[in-house]
């Protein structure tokens, strides 16, 4: 079976996926389409777990850390990200040059339930903040 990217069924007026009270446009959308920066290493990571929500791999690409990015993705269609919790976040702010952020993410693959915990690791690379690594739990 091959393996691809999940067509997006999260359109501009749904409900954002990385759980702020806002529409998938107004929210991570916005950072999808380069249309705004995340301004904290927290928004990256949710606009991060957004982008595996509707399946954009390049988004996942260009905010990951140069150094670190794999040459592409191959998300897995099967998989369904449903839910965002931010469990603890340490510094990554507008004066910080690095941050952590600690996440449990809920999936669904078929009729199975699943939890991904990680530790993630952010930094600045030209002012913009990155993915540069985690740690899954």
């Amino acid at each position: 079976m091959s393996r691809r990217s999940q067509k997006p069924s999260i359109v501009s007026t749904s409900p954002c996926p990385c759980g702020l009270p806002a529409s998938y446009g107004e929210c991570c959308g916005r950072l999808h389409r380069g249309e705004a920066a995340a301004a904290t290493a927290e928004l990256l990571m949710r606009s991060r777990f957004s982008a595996f929500a509707v399946g954009d791999e390049a988004y996942l690409l260009r905010s990951w850390h140069p150094e670190t990015r794999p040459e592409r993705l191959d998300l897995d269609a099967r998989l369904r990200w449903v839910r965002l919790e931010i469990l603890a976040a340490t510094d990554g702010g507008p004066f910080h040059s690095e941050g952590t952020v600690r996440f449990r993410a809920h999936y669904t693959e078929g009729r199975q339930e699943g939890v991904l915990e990680e530790l993630s690791r952010f930094t600045r690379v030209g002012g913009a903040w990155v993915y540069l690594d985690g740690v899954v739990d």
